[in-house]
């Protein structure tokens, strides 16, 4: 728990996804705990990840907070949604819908490969920050719903959408996504679904990882990330994709 800790803040740091490594983690090492400790117990990991991530990146990148803050308010809304709709729809048939996705975002990012590489913001003034708003809302409701790939969504958007820089967008991402974790914990926490030690042993770990990988996505610049990113949509097809198989095999 330890180990996948520790990887999943550094992956997570530099784009966002380190749900992918802990939560397969915590189903093959606790496979006698319920689905919801399960993504509570993951939420308390990350969030003392993406905590360490924001501030590096705040103090290294200097996000503009004017849009950040604005964002990570809306996901912070949108994860508290999420989570009650996740609490009442079967996970399982979220895997195809963002199988799709995936597929769209790595094939969008591979045929665009000066997409991220500088900072072209395409709106300006509210019309900015209602679209940052709009996407920290519907990112945030999926992440309280599933989870699994929501930094790499928040940079996705970000780039996509907005036009930033891989990097600028993955110091933004990390704000949301922090709201967000925060919002899922407000639900799960009265639950009394978190597994605090295991928790906070990943949580840790996740810490360290976190420092570490923000400090390489700001020393390696756009470029890593950029690669980072396109690697890691390509292992949530493949896990998600055979996750899917699966079902409907099942």
């Amino acid at each position: 728990m330890a180990l996948a800790g520790l990887v999943a803040g550094w992956v997570d740091a530099v784009v966002g996804g380190g749900g992918l490594i802990q939560l397969p983690a915590l189903l093959i090492g606790f496979p006698q705990a319920s689905p919801v400790q399960i993504l509570a117990t993951n939420k308390l990991g990350s969030i003392c990840g993406t905590a360490t991530s924001s501030l590096t990146y705040w103090r290294r990148v200097r996000p503009d907070l004017r849009t950040a803050l604005p964002m990570a308010g809306f996901a912070f809304a949108g994860g508290l949604v999420g989570a009650l709709i996740g609490s009442v729809i079967p996970k399982e048939l979220f895997n195809p819908l963002i199988l799709l996705v995936l597929v769209g975002v790595g094939g969008y990012t591979l045929a665009r490969p000066s997409m991220g590489a500088l900072s072209a913001l395409r709106f300006q003034g509210r019309r900015h920050h209602v679209t940052a708003g709009t996407i920290g809302f519907a990112v945030g409701v999926y992440d309280g719903a599933l989870g699994p790939g929501t930094g790499s969504f928040l940079v996705f958007a970000l780039v996509g959408v907005l036009g930033y820089g891989f990097l600028q967008a993955s110091a933004k991402a990390k704000i949301a996504n922090l709201a967000t974790n925060f919002a899922a914990l407000c639900v799960f926490v009265p639950q009394g679904a978190v597994m605090w030690q295991i928790g906070l042993v990943m949580g840790v770990c996740n810490v360290l990882g976190g420092y570490l990988g923000a400090r390489t996505a700001v020393a390696r610049g756009d470029r890593f990330v950029r690669v980072v990113f396109v690697v890691l949509v390509g292992a949530f097809i493949l896990k998600i994709g055979y996750d899917t198989v699966v079902q409907l095999t099942a």
